[in-house]
């Protein structure tokens, strides 16, 4: 790869950015890269935009020896010296401490934990033969129509796994209030925002392209190679994500003067 494209790496890297994005996702991925001498895995983060006009967008790349909110700290502020203002809604996983990373940065925004993610870290302990019942069970919670149908949901899951799988339904409610935010959303809007899926699936496109390497020798090499496939992928971004129309129109009742009149 030439200096050219480094270049534009560098330049896209940079690039002043909205002031607001009603829905961002923020997720990691891994990648085999050289450091000191030694092949280490390095965690690339990457963060995925949706603009007022519903289009998707890649606001950025960052490599780091490790995934931690400390670090997701430094990328939101990134973000924000490069001109991001506002998000409503911030789509992460579970990880310890990003809630409160990204509250210190953007206090207004919601986080949505994804549900996902949740579902699978309850199944994790669970045996094969029963996951199937649990993931009947969470369902209910997840698909309830109101927080407080969830709410009950939950409280009847308990009631029935408790005593076998006591950490579920408290994993569950301990990380309540940044489960439930997709509930003052419309059902077609909830799964636009319940799930890190729009990023997961940038993942695994970049995993694609990069398994037939055994590892990169320098961080860049590894952005650069991330950098043509996200270019390559956002080629397809050409329509607004369905129902969009209907979600600026929530978001102008739930957010009010922070909608912007024209866009």
């Amino acid at each position: 790869m030439t200096d050219g494209v480094q270049e534009e790496v560098l330049e896209w890297q940079n690039r002043p950015l909205d002031k607001l994005y009603p829905i961002i996702y923020l997720d990691a991925t891994w990648e085999k890269i050289k450091d000191e001498g030694k092949v280490i895995n390095k965690a690339i983060y990457i963060v995925l935009g949706v603009n007022l006009h519903g289009n998707k967008e890649t606001l950025g790349m960052w490599v780091q020896k490790t995934e931690g909110a400390k670090f997701w700290l430094q990328v939101l502020t990134d973000l924000k010296n490069r001109g991001v203002e506002d998000i409503f809604i911030a789509c992460v996983d579970g990880l310890k401490g990003f809630p409160e990373a990204i509250h210190s940065m953007f206090p207004k925004t919601d986080v949505q934990l994804c549900i996902v993610h949740m579902v699978r870290n309850s199944l994790k302990y669970v045996p094969f033969k029963e996951r199937k019942q649990i993931a009947t069970g969470l369902k209910t919670i997840y698909g309830a129509p109101t927080v407080e149908a969830a709410e009950q949901a939950l409280d009847n899951f308990g009631s029935v796994w408790d005593k076998k799988f006591p950490t579920i339904s408290k994993m569950w409610k301990s990380n309540w209030s940044n489960l439930t935010p997709f509930f003052g959303y419309a059902p077609e809007i909830r799964k636009v925002i319940y799930t890190t899926n729009a990023i997961e699936s940038i993942n695994y496109s970049l995993g694609k392209i990069t398994k037939m390497r055994s590892s990169f020798p320098t961080d860049e090499a590894a952005l650069k190679l991330m950098y043509l496939g996200i270019r390559n992928i956002s080629k397809k971004w050409t329509m607004p994500i369905r129902d969009w129309g209907a979600a600026v129109n929530q978001f102008a009742v739930m957010f009010g003067d922070r909608v912007p009149l024209t866009t």
